[in-house]
C-alpha cells in the first residue's frame, strides 16, 4: 500500500488488492448518485453559473446494479477502515436510502446525516417542485471510540458568541452553509466549463477531515475525482490515498497534486 498516491482502477477492485485492512482512518466517500440519464443545459443561468445537469456514464446504472455496486464499495470500505475509524458519504435524496440501508447492514453505525444546504444552488425551472438546494453527508463509524476534534469542529462554525468566542455547534451543524463550488476555486477546461460536474467544495472537506481525522492519519477517497479530498488533505498535513478510474479526471488530480511528496508518513 501506498500513501500520498493515486491508484488508477476500479475502487473496489483496488481497495480489495492494495490497500491493507484495518489500515484507514477516514473515507470520504461522493459516489455516482445514479442520475443520468437525460440533459439539461442552462449556460447563462445567473444564480450560480453556468449549469449542466450531470450527465455522465459512469453515472448510468440500472437499479439493481447500482444497489450492487453501492454493497460492494461499501463491503470494501468497512475492511480496510481502522476499528474506531469514518465513514462520509455525500449523497442526494435519489440514493441516500441505498447507502444507508446497504451500510446498515455492514454494522456500520450512522452518527448523523449532514445537511449542506447550497446557497447559490440552481433555481427551480420546472416549478413542479419544490428547489433541490441540498445535498447530504451521512457520517458513518465503523466501531467505538471514534475521532471527533469538537474543539476544531466549533472553530468552523461561523457564527460566535456575542464575546465574539467559538460557539455551540447547535446553529451550524448538521445544517450547513456553503456555496456550489465557483470561481477560483472551481476547476475549469479552455472552454470555461467546469471540468468535473460534481466538484465538492474545499470547505466542506476541511470540516470532514479536521473532524475526524489527525495529524499523519490516513484519508482515502475512492471517488477521487478532480482530487479535492488529497488537495485539503495535504494541506491539513494528512496522507491521503486517492482511486479513479477516470483517465481524464486522473490527469488532473495528478496535476493539482504535483509534486507528490510523503512528507508524513
Amino acid at each position: 500500500m501506498e500513501l500520498n498516491k493515486i491508484y488508477n482502477g476500479d475502487c473496489i477492485e483496488v481497495i480489495n488488492k492494495n490497500i491493507d485492512e484495518s489500515s484507514v482512518h477516514l473515507i470520504f466517500a461522493d459516489p455516482p448518485y445514479n442520475l443520468s440519464g437525460n440533459s439539461l443545459n442552462l449556460e447563462n443561468n445567473k444564480t450560480g453559473g453556468a449549469f449542466y445537469k450531470v450527465n455522465e456514464d459512469w453515472d448510468t446504472f440500472n437499479y439493481d446494479d447500482y444497489v450492487k455496486f453501492t454493497a460492494d464499495w461499501l463491503k470494501a470500505s468497512h475492511r480496510i477502515l481502522t476499528p474506531n475509524g469514518s465513514l462520509y458519504i455525500s449523497c442526494t435524496q435519489h440514493n441516500i436510502g441505498e447507502i444507508l440501508v446497504e451500510a446498515k447492514k455492514l454494522g456500520f453505525k450512522l452518527n448523523n446525516i449532514l445537511t449542506w444546504y447550497k446557497v447559490n444552488a440552481m433555481p427551480n425551472i420546472t416549478k413542479r417542485t419544490y428547489t433541490h438546494s441540498t445535498e447530504f453527508v451521512c457520517w458513518f463509524v465503523k466501531g467505538k471510540n471514534w475521532v471527533f476534534n469538537y474543539d476544531e469542529v466549533k472553530k468552523f462554525n461561523p457564527n460566535k458568541t456575542k464575546e465574539g468566542k467559538d460557539k455551540q455547534m447547535r446553529d451550524f451543524l448538521d445544517f450547513i452553509e456553503l456555496p456550489i463550488v465557483q470561481g477560483k476555486e472551481r476547476l475549469r477546461g479552455e472552454n470555461g466549463r467546469a471540468l468535473h460536474p460534481t466538484q465538492k467544495p474545499e470547505r466542506l472537506l476541511e470540516l470532514i477531515i479536521k473532524a475526524s481525522s489527525n495529524e499523519k492519519d490516513i484519508v482515502l477517497d475512492p471517488f477521487f475525482g478532480t482530487g479535492t479530498t488529497g488537495f485539503v488533505a495535504k494541506k491539513l498535513k494528512r496522507n491521503w490515498i486517492g482511486i479513479e478510474n477516470n483517465s481524464d479526471y486522473l490527469k488532473i488530480a495528478d496535476e493539482r497534486l504535483t509534486p507528490k511528496k510523503k512528507e508524513y508518513v
